[in-house]
């Protein structure tokens, strides 16, 4: 045991570590006081100077791990294991280890379920069930079939499939396995047969892993050994047998251990027995050392493994728990505030408030990733180079007598698997985003085509994992701009897709539909694709360029040197505190950027900015660090690397030699750039333009007052951002964030993005956003932005944006005050928006949202389909605003927990504490039951135990969100008429809005009812949203009154509003005529989706809503996607290694043994991921982008 000192590194995102050591992590399923484990855990300790050299040779390096086949993991650098709530980590199941000890597989799991698999048997095999689709990756396959006297798959809709291992599927088929009654009688032959014949099929025919295959036999015994089966299926070229057999024999007492022995011997597989739930992980992994021997016995390949996306230490299983702790959450506040104000629990405003939250938590599909540490990880198996050891195995006598004996075996022996991570953000650095320039991105894709690296990959909803997060297909968040119905793939994409995942190099550009700003509004363009293989990798890189502005970026630097020179120290262009560098770009950085902190990415950058002016400064070769030999490395005095130090640097990422031209860009912008701090109006006041003008404007205090303006600010293409503030009174200034903590990262800000875009409207126009409901309060501020463009010839690309902020509280007055008067030219003016008239005057935004209102200034940053329905829907018919349908094939909805109603308490994966809790769960069901019975609920209630008010669920007491509001997330289910409507249900259609805030709660039964939340478990699914862009070439257009909404008048009630484009924006006023009824309920008539104004086609529609509303497949997506879509291609990669002619010879298909390992070949294992691996990865991008 060690004492060290731990200390936070930034390199390794904040945590603790000791550079000089590393640590073990045990699973709390392994005996860590087990002779085999300590002896293994000793001979390991080898590796630490091998970690430390690799981390001094390249300190870029994440952590670096060995798994052992033990069970234990040894991480460098050292840490502090924490992980909370409950420990569920074993590194044997995650997909570095799993992919890289064995080749892809073919599993067919066959589950007794005959009547004498009941009780615990029961428990104990869905246990066994469960542990073996956790070994599985994204490249193996699967399909589970539970037989007594029939045999049929599990999940109805996999029928004679095996299915990819991805955790939709997974998900699908633990939980079909919740359902599984056990009756009749066990018929093997059936079975067996059927598990062979699907084999041979994938085998053969099909698309499966195309290298192993197995079946997995559990049950509770077998009456004879089917030999037959075998060498009709199995035995036809011997030696090679096509398929394993591992059998799971369930029970303390069991009479056939000979016969199930047997299968597994005879056929390269292993036998196990298992009578409790604590045991089952730990023997369930022993399949994975069997499977690996072939690999073993070839000795000369190692494979190497690129693992899909996936968060560190995080075990997928959580997602439940952490969600069933969240309702637990709001059930324990409800209960709070009912007890401490139950009338105004009641009360309709309450009632609102809380379905308004509800409503907009069940609908947030986004959250932080940043909580999960995201990344990929190249691993190699480790092997025993010795053929032959001494083994102490355990003997049947008889049927119930054991003896010990030790003998010397053939062995094949897998140490474990040799790894180390590459964070997803260290992937996002190398791909340049200054290069690509705005709106730009570049993506990954695995050969699977889910994509590795995505901006619209959203793996996390409320801070926690999504079900499905990282299989997200490349087709799902590259959107045609079709009219295609959900997940109908045009054949461009498709084509497109396979070219990617194929690692061909080329190009293609598609009409594209997306989303952005939390998929609230929307934008179309055609973007051009180019795409080229990662050499050494399963993955393809993919650049993706808008094809109108992407093509061409700014060239401008500033050579430092020149300009040292000429006695300018570059530094001056950085004085004072307001500005802002990009915080994710790499400018120039210390490769041990431990030894060097800094308290911020700017005061990092003047310190480089610095050592440019000393004697011998060198613009660094680009950061790639040659292989070097372990044994030579070790043999120098120091043991490190004469090739770096402390002080070793490097500027940019990618590009050399030495990326520079990010830093000399900078420089450039911040020279020019330098006068705006300081005095705006010292910019060009003989130019003319709008942007011109306003500079000119800003500093004079009367405008400044008229219109609020709280900071005025330049954003440019190098990522630099300054700004400039104006004083403000106290009861002025907003609660808001200050402008340069939220407004950091230049051409990423939405605002930025937008600007660029309204430039090919209008060049000088702004683009003017605010809050969104739930954002706004009164002080919120209004941001205005417009793009700056530099122009040669034909070509043009983005620069800058400049924009200004100001109080929309002076907005909304100013907007009051004018649409409130007539203009003294018009005589014929008599009606105005002035309070009390009967007209109201609205701001949209170019996405259909209010900016201000005359009604309201709760109106604003709602989307005025919800103030004024018919309104907008006559806008989109007249073709003011285009309706662009968005499918989000990420979402996640919520169904009913079918379990919670039973066992409502969240807590680990089940074990022997799960029996406990199951027992107090019907205890405490029963006496809940009771007091509905005798009608006490109301009296009681508040007064029965935290555990009980907390926990307790009944079937007879809440509905399920599924019979909810289906803007929630549920399914298209109608209300049942006898269903107790609780507090959580909205009585409307997919547009439900507020009016059904809280449902009749003087129909409830009880007051119970309106307390208790619907227990659900969050599912993937799709979800569809229409989002609305405006039609700006109607506004230029020549057609006559007819035709172009702007110029037509308003007719009475027929047409009870005006429409006008507010010139220099991306803003319409739209005039509404309150005397003229609500049409909100009337049939109306709206163009399709992909309208042209030149067809004539109309369809019918309800009520406009921008909220997300679940896809009803009448399936669950599993299934549906199997149906209809089918398995999209995707490509095996890797070596197979399934079978050696030696290993016949092995015999061992039981217990496990204790060796003493050779490790000499471990050391050279990690030395070789390490070194040859891991660095080309960045090179081939640097070469793929530059």
């Amino acid at each position: 045991m060690k004492e060290m000192v731990l200390k936070p590194s930034r390199h390794f995102q904040g945590t603790p570590v000791n550079t000089s050591y590393s640590s073990v992590h045990v699973p709390t399923n392994v005996y860590d006081k087990a002779p085999d484990v300590i002896k293994a855990i000793k001979w390991s300790e080898d590796l630490d100077p091998v970690f430390i050299s690799n981390y001094q040779v390249d300190p870029s390096l994440s952590w670096q791990y060995f798994g052992s086949s033990h069970g234990f993991m040894r991480q460098y650098p050292a840490i502090q294991w924490k992980q909370e709530p409950v420990d569920l980590f074993d590194c044997r199941t995650r997909s570095w280890y799993i992919e890289a000890a064995t080749s892809p597989k073919d599993i067919v799991v066959l589950v007794d379920f005959s009547g004498s698999m009941t009780g615990m048997r029961k428990e104990v095999a869905r246990h066994v069930v469960s542990n073996i689709l956790d070994t599985l990756s994204n490249n193996d396959y699967v399909n589970i079939f539970n037989f007594s006297e029939e045999t049929s798959e599990l999940v109805p809709c996999f029928r004679d499939l095996l299915v990819q291992a991805n955790l939709g599927n997974v998900r699908e088929l633990k939980m079909a396995m919740e359902d599984i009654e056990t009756k009749d009688i066990a018929n093997f032959t059936s079975a067996l047969i059927k598990a062979f014949e699907l084999l041979q099929v994938y085998r053969e025919e099909r698309q499966g892993a195309r290298c192993n295959q197995a079946i997995m036999l559990v049950t509770d015994g077998v009456p004879y050994n089917f030999r037959e089966i075998f060498e009709e299926y199995n035995w036809r070229k011997l030696p090679f047998m096509p398929v394993r057999v591992f059998t799971y024999l369930i029970g303390k007492e069991v009479a056939d251990v000979k016969e199930v022995k047997w299968m597994a011997c005879e056929n390269q597989g292993y036998y196990v027995h298992l009578s409790t739930l604590a045991e089952v992980r730990e023997q369930v992994l022993n399949y994975i050392p069997v499977m690996a021997r072939p690999m073993v016995l070839n000795k000369t390949e190692h494979p190497i493994v690129w693992t899909p996306v996936y968060a560190d230490v995080t075990d997928p299983k959580m997602t439940d728990w952490l969600w069933e702790v969240k309702e637990c959450a709001e059930q324990k506040s409800r209960f709070e505030s009912y007890r401490k104000n139950r009338q105004k629990f009641h009360s309709a405003e309450e009632q609102g408030r809380q379905y308004d939250q509800k409503l907009k938590r069940v609908q947030n599909q986004s959250g932080d990733s940043q909580e999960y540490q995201l990344m990929t990880s190249v691993s190699m198996p480790v092997f025993d180079r010795r053929e032959n050891a001494n083994i102490t195995e355990r003997v049947l006598v008889n049927e119930a007598y054991w003896v010990q004996r030790m003998r010397e075996t053939r062995i094949a022996n897998l140490l474990g698997v040799a790894g180390t991570d590459i964070p997803i953000q260290d992937i996002q650095k190398l791909m340049a985003p200054h290069m690509l320039g705005v709106n730009a991105y570049a993506f990954i894709v695995t050969n699977n085509g889910y994509v590795l690296i995505h901006p619209d990959l959203r793996p996390v909803f409320q801070g926690i994992l999504k079900p499905s997060y990282n299989s997200v297909d490349m087709a799902e968040v590259e959107l045609v701009d079709d009219n295609s119905l959900p997940r109908e793939f045009s054949p461009e994409l498709l084509a497109f897709r396979d070219a990617v995942i194929n690692q061909t190099t080329g190009s293609a550009v598609l009409s594209i539909k997306y989303h952005y700003d939390d998929m609230k509004r929307v934008s179309r363009l055609k973007r051009r694709y180019s795409y080229a293989p990662i050499a050494n990798t399963p993955f393809t890189l993919v650049v993706a360029i808008p094809e109108q502005y992407g093509m061409y970026r700014v060239h401008a630097v500033e050579e430092i040197r020149r300009s040292h020179a000429e006695g300018t120290s570059v530094t001056k262009y950085f004085k004072g505190k307001k500005w802002r560098i990009h915080p994710d770009w790499v400018y120039c950085k210390y490769l041990y950027d431990n030894e060097h902190p800094f308290e911020s990415p700017e005061k990092e950058l003047l310190h480089f900015l610095e050592r440019t002016k000393q004697p011998g400064w060198k613009w660094p070769l680009k950061r790639s660090f040659p292989a070097s030999d372990f044994i030579t490395q070790s043999n120098t005095s120091d043991g490190k690397s004469d090739k770096t130090n402390k002080d070793s640097y490097f500027c940019g990422w990618v590009c050399g030699p030495g990326d520079r031209n990010l830093l000399l860009s900078l420089v450039f912008d911040a020279k020019v750039t330098e006068w705006f701090p300081k005095n705006v109006s010292q910019s060009s006041k003989e130019e003319k333009g709008p942007i011109d003008l306003l500079m000119i404007l800003l500093p004079r205090k009367e405008f400044k007052q008229r219109f609020g303006i709280t900071v005025s600010f330049v954003a440019t293409r190098s990522g630099l951002t300054r700004w400039q503030d104006y004083p403000v009174s106290e009861e002025e200034a907003s609660s808001e964030p200050h402008f340069s903590v939220l407004n950091k990262r230049a051409i990423d800000e939405v605002w930025y993005k937008r600007a660029v875009e309204q430039h090919f409207v209008d060049p000088d126009s702004y683009v003017y956003s605010v809050p969104f409901k739930g954002e706004y309060k009164n002080d919120s501020l209004v941001t205005a932005s417009n793009a700056i463009f530099h122009t040669e010839g034909r070509r043009s690309a983005p620069a800058a944006v400049v924009g200004f902020q100001f109080r929309h509280s002076a907005l909304y007055a100013r907007f009051k005050n004018i649409t409130s008067t007539c203009a003294d030219s018009l005589s014929s003016c008599t009606r105005t928006c002035a309070p009390g008239k009967d007209l109201s005057c609205f701001a949209l935004d170019n996405n259909g949202y209010v900016v201000v209102s005359t009604r309201s200034m709760n109106d604003t940053g709602m989307f005025f389909g919800d103030v004024k329905p018919d309104i907008m829907r006559q806008l989109v018919l007249e073709g003011v605003y285009n309706r662009i349908h968005i499918y989000d094939y990420q979402a996640v909805c919520f169904r009913p927990n079918e379990a919670a109603a039973q066992s409502s308490v969240p807590g680990p994966p089940p074990g022997p504490f799960r029996l406990f809790v199951w027992l107090m769960q019907a205890m405490v069901e029963k006496f809940m039951t009771f007091l509905s019975k005798i009608s006490l609920k109301h009296l009681i209630w508040a007064y029965l135990p935290d555990y009980v008010r907390a926990f307790s669920s009944s079937d007879d007491d809440f509905e399920s969100y599924e019979n909810q509001d289906d803007s929630i997330g549920g399914s298209n289910t109608a209300h049942n008429d006898d269903s107790q409507v609780s507090m959580d249900e909205g009585s409307g259609g997919h547009g439900g809005g507020s009016s059904h805030h809280g449902g009749d709660m003087g129909n409830n039964k009880s007051p119970l009812n309106a307390l208790l939340i619907n227990r659900t478990r969050p599912q993937p699914c799709d979800q569809e949203v229409d989002l609305y862009l405006l039609q700006h070439q109607l506004i230029t257009s020549d057609k006559g009154h007819k035709k172009n909404p702007y110029m037509m008048p308003s007719n009475h009630c027929i047409r009870p509003f005006v429409v006008q484009a507010i010139t220099l924006s991306n803003l319409i006023l739209v005039v509404v005529d309150d005397l003229c009824p609500d049409r909100g309920t009337m049939p109306t008539t709206l163009p399709p989706k992909g309208y042209d104004d030149d067809e004539e086609e109309d369809v019918e529609v309800g009520d406009l809503t921008v909220r997300p509303i679940e896809i009803d497949y009448n399936n669950t997506l599993a299934c549906h996607k199997l149906r209809v879509v089918g398995e999209l291609p995707r490509r095996n990669h890797g070596v197979c290694i399934n079978s050696h002619p030696n290993e016949n010879e092995i015999t061992l298909c039981g217990r496990g043994s204790q060796l003493k390992p050779s490790h000499l070949l471990h050391i050279t294992a990690v030395q070789l991921l390490f070194f040859l691996f891991v660095r080309t990865f960045g090179n081939s991008i640097s070469h793929i982008i530059c």
